[in-house]
């Protein structure tokens, strides 16, 4: 068993940690008063090559595995977890793509994937249809040489910055054999967008899509009808665990904070740290982010292996936010008014890490994904 990654990949973290420290962490408090991102951010990130992280070379991209993409999004949640979304879901949908997509489709697609011309989004979550997922109603239905999608998709992250979306709609019978996935561009005049507000993350520009009657060509159905569903669960394996990588970044960078103050905050003569109220409190926190990151990284290693990461990276993505979340409350009671302040280091921080209790699956839905493939489909929930 080696934990420890290899020279191109701690240069990757170095590369990526320094272009986060000069291009996204000095615009973070600004990007989230405004809820937007900055003009230039999507250039910054695709000539950062962080959209091609995952793309295959053969289309323009670095092709790096499960681990090097881990690593380079927890570099960018510590710095910005709201910047970290597009690169995710370039990662995420340039793979569902690339297995799944024809030769001529991987050509079109996966090169502007690759440069940040298309900033693509994963639109799934219907308003009736969240943990639920493969009972979506969102329909598509063939029309000559092409097909014709409608319905409504909520809770997409980056809706207000994309120019492509992967939406799943139901071409068959009820269930999840009846969904297939298509690809296609978000500048349809049928296609309508309203950005939500949120808690957290509100550069990310979450939102609503609706799909008034979209025509798209044949060649816009990505694998088999049917196959949508089953292609987005097998990339979900890797894109869970790299969210919790997100996560973990997000606590450990408030635990950093919190470790700062309390040796430079005195209180009854001593600085803070040398209380056990405030020292052991941000040491089990640390330990706990430690071990799910463990975790994360062991599903990732098995991705890249060739073996099923469904357990790991399950159990890390119901695990980490959690502790991510309770990390980050406790930097902000170690900082007192400085934690709660939104001049302070940590409040943004908090709100923006609880979304991903949420995203990508819920703690209640990826413990039943382990149930079922611990116990067996007809012994559990």
């Amino acid at each position: 068993m080696d934990f420890t990654f290899t020279p191109a990949q701690n240069e990757l973290a170095k590369l990526v940690a320094g272009f986060a420290a000069e291009r996204i962490a000095p615009h973070r408090r600004e990007q989230d008063r405004t809820g937007t991102y900055r003009p230039d951010l999507i250039a910054d990130l695709a000539g950062a090559d962080l959209f091609a992280l995952r793309i295959p070379e053969a289309y323009g991209g670095r092709g790096l595995d499960a681990v090097s993409a881990g690593i380079a999004l927890e570099q960018l949640a510590a710095a910005d977890l709201a910047v970290c979304f597009p690169v995710l879901n370039a990662a995420l949908i340039g793979g569902v793509l690339a297995d799944n997509g024809t030769a001529g489709q991987r050509a079109r697609w996966l090169p502007p994937i690759a440069r940040g011309e298309a900033v693509v989004a994963l639109a799934l979550t219907e308003p009736g249809h969240g943990t639920d997922a493969a009972g979506i109603g969102t329909s598509a239905r063939p029309d000559g040489d092409g097909w014709v999608l409608s319905g409504e998709k909520t809770s997409i992250m980056i809706a207000a910055h994309a120019t492509h979306a992967l939406v799943f709609a139901r071409t068959g019978g009820d269930g999840a054999r009846g969904i297939s996935a298509f690809y296609l561009p978000l500048d349809d005049a049928r296609v309508h967008r309203e950005r939500l507000t949120d808690l957290g993350c509100r550069a990310g520009g979450r939102g609503r899509v609706v799909l008034d009657g979209v025509r798209v060509g044949a060649d816009a159905l990505v694998g088999e009808p049917g196959g949508g569903f089953a292609a987005v669960m097998r990339g979900f394996g890797v894109s869970r665990a790299l969210i919790a990588l997100m996560a973990i970044a997000v606590g450990n960078a408030a635990l950093d904070e919190a470790y700062a103050h309390a040796t430079r905050r005195t209180a009854f003569g001593q600085p803070l740290g040398r209380f056990q109220s405030v020292a052991f409190p941000l040491v089990e926190h640390t330990t706990l982010l430690h071990a799910a990151r463990l975790v994360a990284y062991e599903a990732l290693c098995r991705a890249d292996r060739g073996e099923d990461p469904r357990i790991p990276s399950n159990m890390a993505k119901w695990w980490a936010p959690k502790a991510a979340v309770e990390a980050t409350h406790q930097a902000l009671l170690t900082m007192g008014h400085l934690g709660w302040s939104e001049d302070g280091p940590v409040a943004q921080r908090l709100r923006d890490v609880i979304g991903l209790q949420l995203a990508d699956g819920t703690a209640a839905a990826t413990k039943l994904t382990v149930a079922r493939l611990v116990l067996g489909r007809e012994y559990a929930p």
